[in-house]
């Protein structure tokens, strides 16, 4: 492993290449392409920017992803769970903001690579992975009720719940063509696995209704029907790169949202990597991924597009067509741009509300209710957690919600820490019995007059250190020597260490002598360090209860020596 741990799954692969792993990855590109052109044309449309746009997120997206990429069968793009975000920055920043926030989050998982945080990500606490996926899902739903049932509207509202109160104002100017083509487009795209799981659905729907509008329109004179080349101008020629310029002012005001695109493109591509992982047996390196995803987040916006990530269907379909290597990301990418040059006018019939029963269907599949009601058996805390991050995520953006769902997880996190740690104080006989450390087949150890044991059992870090406070407080009498026992604390925090100092200063003030007894290797490192050691005394330190009582023992002894020669 090199010193970035930067080792694209590409290099290695052409070393071992052959005529019939292209033969292979060449049909997978072919139909994983085809596979990726309605869900890019959608993704970009609903995303806030015109259809040749999510084209080329997915061309250069997806090739520098499969190029420089840890994964073997990776397929990089836009995908849904940026729909969201996106189009919020849009609105909020235009598209300008939108090229600064999406170059700052590649800076960022590039940091996140080098750093090699690929694996830190992967602790991402499942609840808030459901609640913002299942929240991202029906705020695409709701966006896509306006194309759907083709209501004319000045502008749709941006918050999801003005959103609702604006389409039942506007009820009365249904379209019921534009209906009915979005609910054949659904039809099509659900029934369209039960006679052939090559073809895509979406693709079947998307030539089926264009053609058929098409008919209506040109034929039948029904133009009541808006399609793509009604709300938008395409730009079927090789994009030319534009300048980005960059200033404290807007990097300040965006990288939350950079912030919120780098995690949720580290942890989509991860998990579409893990998932891969589990089907084709392979191990995929997360570090040289984020690498990838960072360098892909930084050039796209160049030319114009929008946030990358891997995407977990599409790599799917990759899987299940015989790709095994990132020829076949690369292959996809080309398919594309080939699409894109030589048939993207053609783009320009497709119906609008063919895209919204498209999207309407890509948010049912990232809806992952299933799973969000098991989650709900689950205990209080992961219920708290999935429910918050998920109404968040509606009712405001994705950004709060992150952001206030990890902040909620890591304190009940704490809160459930605390509770499982124990502090008890033991004044006369130590059970051995359960404790491994009997010795001389004795299984009590009688302690000595004047002696007490205090055992923390668990993490002594700020939660737990005001509880250790608690329990010392509620103490009678003085003894002469007092044992803290600390063979089941795996670690300590600089306020666990704090209670410490300050019991010993205590302790010192009142001439009771402080023992420690199983401290383990990372806390007396850490003792060490801070000279804790040498306020204590270094032979205070025991490696175990039976040395800590018979120290107190010999202290105590000492004691009651010098006590009679001054009492004589």
């Amino acid at each position: 492993m090199n010193k970035f741990d930067f080792q694209p799954k590409l290099f290695k692969a052409i070393q071992s290449y052959s005529k019939e792993k292209f033969l292979s990855d060449l049909m997978a590109g072919i139909i994983v392409g085809i596979v990726a052109l309605p869900l890019a044309i959608a993704f970009g449309i609903a995303s806030g920017v015109s259809p040749e746009k999510g084209l080329i997120t997915a061309i250069i997206g997806g090739f520098i992803v499969s190029f420089l990429g840890g994964s073997s069968v990776q397929i990089g793009g836009p995908t849904g769970a940026f729909i969201v975000i996106v189009y919020g920055i849009i609105q909020n920043f235009g598209i300008e903001g939108l090229a600064i926030a999406t170059v700052m989050a590649g800076i960022l998982l590039v940091i996140m690579g080098v750093l090699k945080l690929g694996t830190v990500i992967k602790f991402i606490p499942y609840p808030i992975v459901v609640g913002f996926t299942s929240g991202i899902a029906l705020t695409i739903f709701t966006t896509q009720m306006k194309d759907l049932f083709g209501l004319t509207m000045e502008r749709v509202p941006a918050d999801f719940i003005s959103k609702w109160i604006a389409y039942f104002q506007s009820i009365q100017t249904i379209n019921w063509w534009s209906l009915l083509i979005g609910i054949i487009s659904i039809v099509i795209i659900v029934y369209t696995p039960k006679i052939s799981k090559k073809v895509p659905g979406s693709l079947i729907a998307i030539i089926v209704m264009t053609l058929l509008v098409y008919v209506m329109r040109n034929i039948l004179g029904i133009t009541a029907i808006e399609t793509i080349g009604d709300r938008f101008t395409i730009d079927a020629s090789l994009p030319q790169p534009e300048s980005i310029s960059f200033n404290m002012e807007t990097i300040n005001r965006l990288l939350p949202s950079a912030f919120t695109i780098a995690m949720l493109g580290a942890i989509e591509s991860l998990l579409s990597a893990t998932v891969a992982d589990g089907v084709t047996g392979d191990k995929h390196n997360s570090n040289t991924e984020l690498i990838a995803q960072g360098a892909a987040n930084i050039v796209v916006p160049i030319f114009g597009g929008i946030p990358v990530t891997g995407a977990i269907a599409r790599t799917m379909t990759n899987i299940n067509n015989g790709g095994r290597t990132p020829v076949a990301g690369v292959i996809h990418a080309v398919v594309l741009l080939l699409i894109l040059l030589f048939l993207g006018p053609l783009t320009v019939h497709i119906p609008m509300a063919c895209l919204a029963g498209v999207l309407i269907i890509v948010s049912y599949n990232m809806s992952e209710w299933r799973n969000f009601r098991s989650l709900l058996k689950n205990p209080k805390s992961d219920v708290y957690v999935l429910l918050a991050t998920f109404f968040l995520t509606v009712i405001f953006d994705l950004t709060i919600a992150i952001e206030i769902g990890l902040l909620m997880a890591m304190l009940l996190f704490m809160r459930r820490v605390m509770h499982t740690t124990r502090v008890s104080v033991v004044r006369d006989v130590v059970d051995l019995s359960q404790e491994g450390e009997i010795q001389r087949d004795e299984e009590k150890l009688i302690l000595p007059k004047g002696v007490e044991v205090y055992e923390i059992d668990g993490p002594f870090f700020f939660g737990v250190a005001n509880k250790f406070d608690g329990v010392m407080q509620t103490l009678g009498d003085k003894p002469k020597v007092r044992i803290i026992r600390m063979r089941k604390v795996p670690f300590m925090d600089s306020t666990g260490l704090h209670n410490l100092e300050s019991l010993l200063r205590l302790s010192q003030s009142e001439n009771i002598q402080i023992i420690l007894s199983g401290v383990n290797t990372e806390v007396r490192h850490m003792l060490v360090k801070s000279g804790f050691d040498k306020k204590i005394g270094i032979e205070n330190i025991c490696s175990d209860i039976n040395h800590a009582v018979a120290k107190a023992e010999s202290l105590i002894h000492k004691q009651t020596m010098n006590d009679e020669r001054i009492a004589d």
